[in-house]
């Protein structure tokens, strides 16, 4: 497995009966950029068993830090929940994805539009200091069924908030936009109806979403990539990709399997 470093577990966190998070070692060879996915997985059968996980971790944290959904039938999430301290896991060699600063333009506003599991890559992008020096305000959205599934953000916010060396700038431009469908919470619904209704922009005491200033990053499931791709194409946004920065961009590699 050449094509892989195998990592140490140190700590598994369950969050509800369906959401959990590790962290495991990080081989000093290991670079990513905030924001990147990597192949992790376990052998299984002697054949590495991989799916695609964004990095929840910064960059510069000397640990890997992964969060994940529990899918009980699922090929890997049905053997990754039971993860222990001291089990092993594999990690490619090869972090790549959309969700990186360098693929979007400079402006106003970031949004980083997330729901379920779609929050991870944005944990390692709000430890990022260059977020704050490039935006006026961060504003992290994180959309799920019910209020158990939003502890692991409300915890990574107020970490953030709470840094030593982060917290002065985010606690001035990091806003954060929890919002539930299936029960009662301040914030209820779905996170296009929200933005389509102008409510989450009242909410947030924010100008609504415009492509001339403001930016964003999409990561959740199939079904919300495509409406809220759908609805900043037809609002003028420009895709930004590898080669060329653009207004938004979409990660593609969701995990629910």
């Amino acid at each position: 497995m050449s094509n892989f470093y195998t990592e140490k577990v140190l700590a598994v966190r369950h969050w509800n009966d369906t959401l959990f998070s590790f962290r495991t070692t990080r081989n000093d060879g290991l670079r990513f950029r905030n924001g990147e996915f990597i192949m992790i997985g376990l052998p299984v059968n002697g054949k590495p068993l991989l799916r695609a996980y964004s990095i929840a971790s910064a960059n510069y944290d000397p640990e890997l830090e992964f969060y994940s959904i529990k899918v009980q039938d699922g090929p890997l999430t049905s053997r990754l929940q039971h993860l222990k301290e001291g089990d092993e896991i594999i990690v490619g060699r090869k972090p790549t994805g959309t969700l990186v600063l360098d693929n979007l333009e400079n402006g106003r506003n970031l949004y980083l539009l997330s729901t379920g599991t779609g929050l991870a890559p944005f944990a390692g992008l709000i430890r990022d200091p260059e977020i704050y020096g490039r935006y006026d305000k961060v504003i992290l959205t994180h959309g799920c069924r019910f209020v158990s599934e939003l502890a692991y953000g409300e915890k990574l916010v107020k970490s953030v908030l709470e840094d030593e060396f982060l917290g002065e700038d985010a606690r001035e431009k990091l806003l954060y936009y929890p919002t539930v469908t299936r029960e009662a919470f301040r914030n209820t619904g779905r996170l296009t109806e929200l933005m389509q209704s102008g409510k989450l922009y009242d909410d947030l005491g924010l100008a609504p979403l415009s492509a001339e200033e403001d930016r964003a990053m999409i990561c959740g499931s199939p079904h919300m990539l495509a409406d809220l791709k759908t609805m900043l194409l037809e609002a003028g946004f420009i895709e930004g990709n590898h080669g060329e920065a653009g207004q938004f961009v979409v990660e593609k590699a969701f995990v629910e399997k």
